[in-house]
């Protein structure tokens, strides 16, 4: 039960807003008491707490489950950034944005946990693409991770880009062409381009 009630809450505080979302619009979706699920969790801070980590936490397996496959550096940047907006398309606006104004706790504690899972995907990410010759050699990998990851998090911080969940990801994809840009070689430049046609072309 408690799993499911996770599932459910996750779902629905991506695709409502996690401020929006009750107890009993939860309860009332899985056809139980409120007092089921306060069984499982205090209130609903820590309701908030608990399907975050499990949504994180089902993000990151599918990024390590893509990054198994046999992709070349780019195209699993572009595979892992296809993830995120499948399991966003119908949230209405960014959830880290919506965490950070109303749960700022558990935004900083999945932030921290971001950071540690991002760190490790680039690194390996950045040394897979200069093996493949995509990326250039005299890259500095720890710079280059912070930067990508003050690119990627400072559009959910700033409101300089709105909050539409359909805004933010575009914008993603365009940090993503930003950072392969500066770090690729020509043959990477190619598989950059390659990459954007197909995006452009299911847009």
């Amino acid at each position: 039960m408690r799993d499911k009630i996770l599932e459910k809450s996750g779902e629905m505080f991506l695709n409502l807003g996690f401020k929006s979302v009750t107890m009993d619009d939860i309860a009332r979706e899985l056809g139980i008491s409120k007092k089921t699920i306060y069984k499982y969790f205090p209130n609903k801070v820590g309701l908030v707490g608990a399907s975050t980590e499990a949504v994180q936490e089902a993000i990151d397996a599918t990024i390590l489950f893509i990054k198994g496959q046999n992709h070349n550096a780019i195209a699993e940047e572009f595979a892992v950034k296809a993830i995120f907006k499948e399991m966003f398309k119908n949230a209405k606006t960014s959830p880290m944005y919506q965490l950070k104004k109303y749960y700022p706790e558990t935004y900083a504690e999945l932030m921290e946990r971001e950071a540690c899972m991002f760190r490790d995907c680039n690194v390996d990410n950045l040394a897979k693409g200069i093996e493949q010759g995509l990326y250039r050699e005299n890259i500095k990998i720890d710079l280059i991770v912070n930067f990508y990851f003050t690119l990627i998090f400072g559009v959910f911080e700033s409101d300089l880009y709105g909050h539409e969940m359909k805004e933010v990801m575009k914008i993603e994809y365009e940090v993503l062409e930003y950072h392969i840009r500066a770090i690729a070689t020509e043959k990477g430049i190619a598989e950059l381009e390659k990459q954007l046609k197909i995006i452009n072309k299911n847009h």
